[in-house]
């Protein structure tokens, strides 16, 4: 497949390092609210403890999202590598343009996406 000249490579490329680092800083900034809740009734009341929980979770699935993006721009970049970036994975059809302008990690048409 040849590169598309419809798309900005260069700054797609930018701008997805961009948001992997910027996920990479908020994750390693967030990893205090996610580590285990201790259990110490002497300190922490009950109703305490279960807000920590509540915030704990909450951390954790918005760290699982974060992880999941994070794969998906990393796949989005090895596509860019390979030449293979704007076009379906699963037809090989483009990707319209626009589409990748919602979601540059975007890795197939809107018929295969259904």
């Amino acid at each position: 497949m040849s590169s598309r000249s419809d798309l900005d490579l260069p700054a797609i490329k930018a701008a997805l390092e961009l948001e992997q680092a910027e996920l990479a800083t908020i994750s390693a900034a967030g990893a205090d609210e996610r580590r285990p809740v201790e259990l110490d009734q002497q300190s922490v009341g009950r109703l305490s403890r279960m807000d920590a929980l509540q915030v704990q979770a909450m951390a954790q699935a918005t760290e699982s999202r974060r992880q999941v993006r994070g794969q998906r721009i990393k796949a989005a970049l090895a596509r860019l590598e390979a030449g293979e970036y704007g076009y379906c994975v699963e037809c090989g059809d483009e990707i319209l343009a626009a589409r990748l302008d919602i979601d540059p990690t975007n890795p197939r048409c809107v018929d295969c996406s259904k």
